[in-house]
């Protein structure tokens, strides 16, 4: 039997490879639970969301000196404001259509069969974006127009069905507003702060009777895990797809979804 500490580690692991990649880390982490017995119940999908804040302070740390250079700013410097308000308004879709719809999502979407089929149609979808000949005109992603932010954040939230991937819809939007690829990946961790949060505090409020002291030092190895990971995960991300675009990440997620599919119809 695996011990609960190792599951922490795997599982952190997964969540700071696969959060700010456009793969998914919720089809990720399902899928790990159903076909590696990697924790599953109550416990265990409150987890997966608190290691969420372990990944997100790995962006605080990142983008350290500009985030408090905006939040100083935001007060007395135009572009600054409106940077913080863009954030806020593609953040706003999510916390609606998350409180009209979230439980009927969790309680019919949440299934391999799901995550499976998102994964590739992601990987598609992916792969066509890598090859439009844009000509992106959005190179700073704290200067992109308010509305944009807005399309963006409608974006966002497909990847409430598990296996879209948030970075992934919110990335593909970006670039089809004309963003280029290192500005879409940028808009798509600093949109994660709000959003991963906001997760995390209602998850957290809604399962606090499942957590005890017995599980602090569970989940504090996965945050720590997820915190490493993720770290070091978006420093080569972002000169990653720079140069190479998105084709590698598209395939990964047809790969997995195909082997998802095949060990689902085998009865796995």
């Amino acid at each position: 039997m695996m011990s609960d500490s190792l599951r922490a580690v795997i599982l952190g692991i997964i969540e700071g490879v696969t959060e700010f990649l456009p793969v998914s880390s919720t089809g990720h982490l399902l899928l790990a639970e159903r076909f590696f017995d990697l924790g599953q119940g109550n416990f265990w999908n409150t987890f997966t969301v608190l290691i969420q804040l372990g990944a997100i302070l790995a962006i605080l740390v990142i983008y350290f000196a500009k985030l408090w250079r905006i939040a100083l700013g935001m007060f007395s410097n135009a572009d600054d404001r409106r940077f913080v308000i863009g954030v806020l308004v593609a953040f706003l879709p999510a916390v609606i259509i998350g409180l009209i719809a979230g439980k009927y999502i969790k309680e019919v979407l949440f299934n391999p069969w799901v995550v499976c089929f998102s994964l590739i149609v992601g990987g598609a979808i992916l792969l066509w974006v890598d090859q439009i000949d844009q000509k992106p005109h959005l190179h700073d992603a704290t200067k992109f127009p308010l509305l944009t932010y807005l399309w963006i954040g409608f974006a966002q939230c497909l990847a409430m069905i598990p296996g879209v991937s948030r970075s992934g819809a919110s990335i593909v939007a970006a670039m089809l507003l004309g963003a280029d690829k290192r500005a879409a990946a940028e808009f798509s961790f600093f949109l994660a702060i709000p959003t991963m949060v906001g997760a995390f505090v209602y998850d957290f409020y809604k399962n606090r009777a499942d957590m005890t002291t017995d599980h602090l030092g569970i989940v504090a190895i996965g945050f720590v895990v997820s915190f490493i990971t993720a770290i070091i995960v978006v420093k080569t991300f972002l000169s990653y797809v720079t140069r190479h675009g998105f084709t590698l990440f598209a395939w990964w997620r047809v790969i997995v979804g195909t082997l998802g599919l095949i060990a689902l119809a085998l009865g796995k």
